[in-house]
């Protein structure tokens, strides 16, 4: 297995490479300090997404979208896919930086620290990450990173999602929240939703795998010892929905996702964002930081404005759960 993600890698800095070769660009850039670029500027963009799944597909989407839309073919996009490794994470994004891109968008957590950890002059702009403090390890975390890194964030409220578990399972005792131990913000968002619960008067019990090697047998661990299933916003899971549901069906424990992209492989009920919409509004920061009319070291991280309580109808119907008033299915 390491030796194919060494090939990966190898792969991916090569295609970097190739890639770049055949952009044009021109010298006249934004300064750092925002100084609006030439109008006959050409940019190119370097994409890192951590791995293929619905959530990520579809920010990555709204974002060469909406860059597009701002400005047309001044811009030409090298995207790269990690296939879920860290290690070639920090491949591609060593590899942007050695191309001299203009700009790097970092979709999920693993490959906003790769690109934060290889330039701190190229503008980073992350998305579909959940709490940029904890990702980048910046304590009493205000809203803005500074310096070349800025973003938007997928976090939804995790007080809403806890009070959905009350909603749905009232007469439920024991919730498993499970995850990947690997994602920082998978840590996060489990530890804080615990406290939520346990305020409610929930037994919880944290259920970690490190990666989709084990998540079955900890999937199964959870589902024997648990009446409901919580899932956070976790690119491990959602890239093992089926997994978990093929478990966690047959077992008669409904789990509560932390998007529509997990709760429509396998949960039952999510609050969640469009994650095609978070890709636009980080396109549209990129627009501003490409043509100079905002500098990155001050933008705030922005977040999703709406938030949608969605079930799982084919879930919902084989657990016999009839989800309350206000929930939108997911299609």
């Amino acid at each position: 297995m390491k030796r194919l993600h060494k090939i990966i890698a190898v792969i991916a800095c090569l295609t970097i490479v190739l890639s770049f070769a055949a952009c044009k660009k021109t010298d006249d850039k934004p300064s750092e300090t925002g100084t609006p670029a030439s109008t006959d500027t050409k940019y190119t963009v370097g994409i890192l997404q951590l791995i293929q799944h619905e959530a990520l597909d579809a920010a990555t989407r709204g974002f060469r979208e909406a860059l597009t839309q701002e400005l047309g073919d001044k811009v030409t996009f090298v995207e790269q896919n990690a296939q879920g490794d860290v290690n070639t994470c920090a491949t591609i994004a060593n590899g942007f930086v050695a191309s001299k891109v203009d700009l790097i968008m970092a979709n999920a957590t693993p490959a906003l620290q790769a690109a934060a950890a290889a330039t701190s002059e190229i503008p980073v702009l992350g998305t579909s990450v959940t709490e940029y403090g904890v990702a980048l390890d910046i304590k009493d975390f205000k809203g803005t990173v500074g310096g070349n890194v800025s973003g938007t964030s997928d976090l939804a409220p995790l007080d809403e999602q806890a009070a959905m578990v009350k909603e749905l399972f009232p007469d439920a005792k024991k919730v498993g929240l499970l995850y990947c131990s690997g994602e920082p913000n998978s840590v996060y968002q489990v530890n804080t939703v615990k406290r939520f619960l346990e305020d409610m008067g929930y037994t919880c019990t944290l259920y970690s795998f490190a990666d989709s090697n084990d998540i079955a047998a900890v999937t199964t661990t959870a589902a024997k010892a648990s009446d409901v299933i919580y899932v956070p916003t976790d690119n491990a899971a959602a890239s093992n929905k089926e997994i978990i549901d093929n478990i966690c069906r047959p077992a008669k424990v409904p789990v509560i996702a932390g998007e529509k992209g997990i709760a429509s492989g396998c949960g039952v009920a999510t609050l969640s964002i469009d994650y095609y919409d978070l890709g636009v509004a980080t396109g549209k920061m990129a627009a501003k930081v490409l043509k100079g009319e905002a500098n990155i070291s001050t933008m705030p991280i922005e977040y999703a404005p709406e938030f949608t309580k969605m079930y799982n109808p084919a879930i919902c119907e084989a657990l016999g759960i009839t989800p309350p008033q206000g929930y939108v299915a997911i299609e």
